[in-house]
């Protein structure tokens, strides 16, 4: 089973990007230590490939940068375990793409999983002894 993202670019009506279960239990255990999340994948070679996880609003978006997907990763319980600051509510973690990432990336729908391994020491999953990467298929 896979959390698929809400649809935020205009005229489109399918999900670009969505979380596998390991993605979903490792993001909720993040939540309760950081608080809210975001994603952000700039492409590059190394880590600059895999999506980065950062406390919201940690990662400075512009216009370079493209919303691909909402990620809802609320439990039944509507999202009431509390984070650090106390506050609770939906947990919902924007996924956003480089624009020119995007442009080579645009006719593929994104999976975030998890695997063993330490990634980049700037990705708030790295000090779990593992990393996001991306999971991959043409659209149709």
């Amino acid at each position: 089973m896979t959390v698929e993202a809400s649809v935020t670019i205009p005229g489109e009506t399918f999900s670009r990007v969505a979380l596998t279960d390991s993605a979903v239990e490792l993001l909720d255990k993040l939540w309760l230590i950081h608080g809210p999340l975001m994603f952000h994948q700039s492409g590059g070679c190394c880590d600059g490939s895999s999506p980065m996880c950062y406390p919201a609003g940690e990662f400075i978006t512009a216009e370079a940068d493209v919303l691909l997907g909402v990620l809802d990763i609320s439990t039944g319980d509507g999202g009431s375990s509390a984070g650090p600051d106390g506050t609770s509510g939906p947990r919902l973690i924007d996924f956003w793409m480089s624009r020119e990432q995007f442009e080579y990336w645009r006719h593929t729908h994104l999976t975030v999983d998890v695997v063993p391994g330490r990634g980049s020491g700037f990705s708030v999953e790295a000090p779990e002894g593992k990393r996001f990467l991306i999971r991959s298929r043409l659209m149709g």
